[in-house]
């Protein structure tokens, strides 16, 4: 039921037309001046959901349901209220799109990395398969990974996508642990990570994706796949979320190289550039250097002399020093840094998403109106989660390698594996390896 005090029957009476009318907006007004929210968690059982795209929908005291004429709540639960800010939220269903076989492409899984391999992978990869076009190869321990599948129940799905030829389980031998020496690699030739780097080397792979350890994910890319030319360290780019969110933004070397030379950013500049002009399809990135601040003059010895290569690069658009607080903008497309910085970096954003639900969970009113207000704000939060949570984004590109690499977080989720792979499609389906493999040709670059 709705709040004693916001009860339209008690306030007005007879249930009338007018009487509803009066409802809504005293609803609503309500709704602005308490506008109190507990968290996604909490309130997601036990408060209303929201009622879809209906703009006449009441409830009695007795809780009984009015439709208005021509249009009908989609679920209706108690406490029932209006949202009025769902007209303006559009659609939140989803379609199912039909993939044709045609357009799979095959990517390589290393089905043993990760902190809670192989089951999540596994449960990821086939959510991957009825959602994009891709066919999988999925590289592990295969004992592992068959009781994997019994425990989680994915034995029919499994089953299922083998037999449509959209599933290849590929075996391999004991695999490198995440504390384990990334010379690992050297010793474990039959490791997983190792025999998926191969399949792409022999050209039955497009992609290959890992949630294991990433110094053996780097070591076994440069050992198995080289480098590209002109290339002397491969950087690990992750895409941030931004104020718009249909344009993130690349942030690179978030973790592969700790120290770095001049030369070393200048060339994740022209990695990025490329990355993101291809497969973000901007035309003409921003690239902007991380420093502490937006003069030419600021910084430490390795921002001065890198600021001086890249705004003497005329193949790509430098847009000049990025502070901290930019970042996030959407002021930049790309935005170079070392190692050691681009993983704090990183790792600080990771911390936003849950730090600000826990924040409003702490802060805000419980009891009734709390969990009315939540009913209003619930699709609102969760869509701010959605764009702050870094399962959504899956993983980073190791860019500087002759194969594209996509590297996982280690406690990675279906929900991440899914994001990752989504990733790799991305950078197989656009051309961006021909591209990154004419690195050295100024034409590649310039318009």
């Amino acid at each position: 039921m709705v709040p004693k005090d916001s009860d339209p029957s008690k306030a007005y009476g007879p249930w009338t037309k007018t009487n509803r009318s009066r409802a809504i907006r005293r609803l609503v007004i309500w709704y602005r001046r308490n506008a109190a929210v507990t968290s996604l968690v909490d309130t997601a059982t036990s408060s209303a959901s929201v009622a879809g795209n209906v703009a006449g929908t009441v409830v009695s005291s007795a809780g009984s349901v009015m439709t208005n004429a021509g249009s009908m709540a989609g679920s209706v639960l108690q406490p029932l209220v209006f949202d009025p800010l769902r007209r303006l939220q559009g659609g939140i269903g989803t379609e199912q799109v039909s993939i044709l076989d045609s357009d799979r492409l095959w990517v390589a899984v290393d089905g043993m990395g990760g902190d809670h391999a192989p089951g999540p992978i596994l449960e990821g990869c086939l959510e991957a398969l009825q959602r994009l076009p891709l066919r999988i190869k999925f590289v592990g321990e295969s004992a592992k990974v068959i009781e994997a599948a019994k425990s989680k129940g994915l034995n029919e799905l499994l089953e299922a996508a083998i037999k449509a030829g959209h599933f290849e389980l590929v075996s391999s031998g004991v695999s490198i642990g995440m504390d384990e020496e990334a010379t690992a690699v050297r010793r474990k030739r039959d490791a997983s990570i190792n025999v998926a780097m191969k399949l792409v080397k022999k050209g039955e792979a497009l992609a290959v994706y890992s949630a294991g350890n990433s110094g053996a994910m780097m070591a076994a890319a440069i050992f198995g796949l080289g480098r590209l030319a002109g290339v002397d360290r491969p950087a690990i780019g992750a895409l941030f979320p931004t104020k718009d969110p249909g344009k993130p933004v690349l942030v690179l070397d978030v973790g592969a190289n700790m120290d770095c030379k001049p030369n070393y950013l200048h060339q994740f500049a022209l990695l990025g550039n490329i990355y993101s002009r291809d497969v973000l399809q901007i035309s003409k990135p921003r690239i902007g250097l991380l420093n502490i601040g937006e003069e030419a003059c600021k910084g430490n010895d390795l921002s001065l002399r890198t600021y001086e290569l890249l705004s003497s690069e005329e193949r790509f658009f430098f847009a000049g020093n990025c502070e901290g607080r930019d970042v996030l903008s959407g002021s930049f497309d790309v935005v170079v840094c070392d190692g050691f910085t681009g993983n704090v970096l990183l790792k600080f954003l990771e911390s936003v998403g849950s730090v600000l639900l826990d924040v409003l969970r702490a802060e805000l009113p419980r009891g009734r109106r709390g969990k009315v207000g939540s009913a209003f704000l619930r699709s609102n939060l969760k869509r701010i989660k959605k764009r702050l949570d870094h399962a959504e984004h899956g993983g980073a590109l190791l860019l500087g390698v002759n194969g594209i690499c996509v590297i996982g977080h280690g406690s990675s989720k279906a929900l991440s594996v899914l994001s990752a792979l989504r990733l790799a499609h991305s950078a197989a389906s656009h051309g961006v390896m021909e591209d990154l493999a004419a690195l050295q040709k100024p034409q590649v670059l310039r318009e």
